[in-house]
């Protein structure tokens, strides 16, 4: 779903942050994207979201170039993949429910038709009682738990989760990695960045994508 060709990147005139880089994502497969802090995680993450674009090498989502998607063909791409950010984005104006179903209703989609789903979603992750209140009475567990249910609300075919338990005490740590793993077995492909090596240790099934100094190294 997500091939790299020899992809560098580099900000401005800067040094390259990520280098020579060339792997694929295949569907359904699970693997942790891991490295010290600034080896260049998040900006690998922003690549395959298609929020940057390589600055050298190519770079396939779903068939298609990114240098070559017009913009009508962004939105479209961007649709298959849940993307999980660190500072999880929800609007402190809009409720549980309603952070979780803004994918949809920028869809134009009447509420009607999503409105099972998203409250279904919300139960598998644990918020089915926090589903009328707003972002700020949250905890950081339960904002990154809302992040996720909005991440999948559109049956994406990968996720991308950055740093995802980064925020949180290890039992429930141990929690969103089981909701991932659950997740994987229904199909879709799962990357999760993060620098916890007993989080890695309890899922050694999947592969390690070890980035340093802007190179990586496949660990299968």
């Amino acid at each position: 779903m997500i091939h790299f060709e020899n992809v560098g990147l580099r900000y401005g005139m800067g040094p390259e942050v990520l280098r020579d880089l060339s792997f694929r994502i295949e569907p359904q497969s699970f693997q942790f994207l891991t490295g010290p802090s600034g080896a260049g995680k998040t900006s690998l993450l922003k690549l395959m979201f298609m929020a940057h674009q390589p600055t050298r090498g190519r770079i396939t989502i779903f068939g298609q170039d990114t240098l070559t998607m017009t913009s009508n063909d962004l939105p479209k791409a961007r649709r298959n993949i849940g993307m999980i950010f660190q500072e999880f984005r929800l609007l402190d104006h809009l409720t549980t429910f309603e952070n979780v179903a803004l994918p949809l209703r920028v869809l134009d989609k009447e509420e009607s038709t999503y409105r099972a789903d998203v409250i279904e979603l919300l139960k598998w992750v644990g918020l089915g009682d926090r589903m009328h209140v707003y972002p700020p009475v949250l905890s950081g567990g339960e904002k990154q738990r809302a992040a996720i249910a909005r991440a999948l609300i559109s049956q994406p075919k990968v996720l991308l989760a950055d740093e995802p338990t980064g925020n949180v005490d290890p039992p429930l740590a141990r929690k969103l990695l089981r909701l991932f793993i659950e997740l994987n077995s229904l199909g879709t492909a799962v990357l999760i960045a993060t620098h916890d090596l007993d989080l890695m240790k309890r899922y050694d099934a999947a592969k390690r994508l070890v980035l340093h100094d802007g190179r990586m190294q496949i660990d299968e």
